[in-house]
């Protein structure tokens, strides 16, 4: 179960909430909700389920799909194999 946290993010800010009061109404620490919405960690299930509520939406309404890219990281480790960096195949 992977979050999106861009949108997690874009959610809360549109409800109207700041990191530290979303944070407390999901009895989450600040800087774990801050690493979830960039990305950096993946919350369990439950921590997922507390989010979706304080939202008022669905746990799959704040979900990664599978075949959407994570962030930045991903673009470099493309980069890497397209351009015959390190792990690419010899041409």
């Amino acid at each position: 179960m992977q979050p999106d946290g861009p949108k997690i993010r874009r959610q809360r800010e549109l409800s109207g909430y700041g990191l530290r009061r979303f944070a407390n109404a999901a009895q989450i620490t600040p800087g774990y909700l801050s690493r979830i919405e960039r990305g950096l960690r993946s919350p369990q299930p439950e921590v997922m389920a507390r989010i979706a509520d304080a939202l008022g939406c669905g746990i799959e309404d704040i979900q990664r799909c599978e075949t959407e890219r994570n962030d930045e990281r991903d673009d470099q480790r493309l980069a890497v194999h397209e351009d015959g960096g390190a792990g690419a195949a010899p041409r």
